[in-house]
């Protein structure tokens, strides 16, 4: 994907992004389920992708709002242009070697899009009930 904007990308690259690193996702960092999933991405991304928490993160500087974050992670490309829902996910994958660009391209391609930001946005309401090996109970929601 390589910062280049996806289908249904949600905004345009912003003009003042030069302290972004090659890209970063922001999850909530209070969700065990999301907080492991970050884990496992960050393992497969470069040290050139940071992936942190909205806790942790300056959201003004990342043009991102509190309810944003509530909301969905972010894929922010180096570029500045940010994903969110399941496009977060695309896009970090898309950062990855091996086969995951392939799979995160194919999230946002055709009828596979919709279905994909159907699973995200079930698996993001009910992240809460979330039962993961190794991940605490998500304190939101």
């Amino acid at each position: 994907m390589g910062g280049s904007p996806m289908p249904g990308a949600t905004a345009e690259p912003h003009p003042h992004s030069s302290s972004i690193p090659a890209g970063i996702l922001v999850y909530d960092g209070d969700c065990g389920f999301c907080t492991a999933t970050a884990r496992w991405a960050q393992r497969r991304l470069s040290d050139n992708y940071r992936v942190v928490p909205s806790q942790q993160v300056d959201l003004d500087a990342l043009h991102l709002t509190e309810e944003d974050v509530a909301r969905s992670a972010w894929w922010i490309g180096p570029d500045g242009t940010r994903w969110d829902d399941h496009r977060s996910i695309a896009g970090a994958l898309g950062a990855m070697d091996g086969f995951w660009p392939v799979v995160g391209r194919l999230m946002t391609l055709g009828p596979v899009n919709p279905l994909a930001g159907g699973v995200y946005r079930l698996v993001a309401n009910n992240r809460s009930r979330i039962r993961w090996p190794g991940a605490t109970k998500c304190d939101r929601r």
